[in-house]
């Protein structure tokens, strides 16, 4: 779990939708595509705590997926063009989506993680409550 926690540090929404620290706002969260670096280069915060999970996939296909749908329906009831053009409109427009939300969606869970100190569940051995 992080060590140091800032209440007036970056905004979670702010740090992760541009890809840096949740603690300082500056350093870089990624070192890949989608890959978070061991650690931020500038405050030295240990990204060991952060596990996404397949909570960025959910809202990347729920969204995504929702805005073309919707567009393509109305791209059907307006122009009603064939199937071919649907494909040439929506496969490329699916993609793009998808994998322009994937990474910001990805730091702002991350974020979040951070500013509400969330971590895996554990059961609690220990003796009367």
């Amino acid at each position: 779990m992080p060590g140091s926690f800032d209440p007036h540090g970056a905004s979670p929404l702010a740090a992760g939708l541009s890809g840096h620290c949740p603690r300082c706002g500056r350093g870089r969260l990624f070192k890949g595509f989608l890959n978070l670096a061991p650690r931020c280069d500038v405050c030295g915060l240990d990204y060991g705590f952060a596990d996404a999970g397949d909570g960025p996939a959910v809202f990347v296909i729920l969204i995504g997926g929702g805005v073309v749908v919707a567009l393509a329906l109305w791209v059907e009831a307006t122009y009603a063009p064939p199937l071919w053009v649907h494909a040439l409109l929506w496969i490329p427009a699916i993609l793009a989506v998808t994998l322009g939300l994937l990474r910001p969606l990805k730091g702002v869970m991350v974020a979040l993680q951070y500013r509400n100190r969330a971590a895996e569940g554990r059961f609690d051995r220990g003796g009367p409550p």
